[in-house]
């Protein structure tokens, strides 16, 4: 079961226009931030990104996501939450439309690595149905050289018309 909240607000895929918001989002939860070169080019490149925000009841962002696909797999790159609109299920809601878009190109699964430390993203991960499935020392390096382990995350099955079902029941 996916349980998904209903916070207020609409998803909608990301443009051009939001690429500073997102920054200065990025930069209040992100250790190292992506640059707007690297957000630019996501952008250019919809045939294998989804990049997705939350905007707000005053239409400014609170949230983003990103997706790559890679071959039939969708490697979930980044979920990020304002830290003042946490907790209201706005992450929930952000990794829902990314398994819809998943599930809309096809994917059979998808995969993401999250901080070690970062419980609350690893409970919501598992909430989905992500497994754990093995850890990479040092992937994140921050700006100050200290270095986090990640924990590799996988679900499968991502075609099962019982996936997609499962999680639009818990949206309504």
């Amino acid at each position: 079961m996916i349980p998904v909240a209903a916070p207020q607000v609409v998803l909608r895929p990301m443009g051009e226009c939001d690429v500073d918001a997102v920054r200065a989002l990025d930069a209040l939860v992100q250790p190292t931030p992506w640059s707007e070169t690297f957000l630019r080019d996501q952008l250019a490149d919809a045939k294998t990104r989804t990049l997705l925000v939350a905007e707000g009841a005053d239409g400014a962002p609170v949230g983003h996501a990103a997706l790559m696909v890679v071959a039939d797999e969708g490697h979930v790159t980044s979920i990020a939450v304002d830290p003042t609109h946490q907790r209201r299920g706005i992450g929930a809601c952000l990794l829902a439309g990314l398994c819809r878009d998943a599930r809309a190109r096809g994917l059979s699964s998808m995969t993401l690595e999250v901080r070690t430390s970062n419980a609350a993203a690893i409970s919501l991960y598992r909430r989905f149905g992500f497994a754990p499935a093995g850890v990479r020392p040092a992937y994140y390096t921050d700006a100050d050289g200290t270095t986090t382990d990640a924990l590799v995350m996988w679900i499968h099955d991502v075609d099962d018309p019982a996936f997609d079902e499962q999680f639009e029941k818990d949206q309504s």
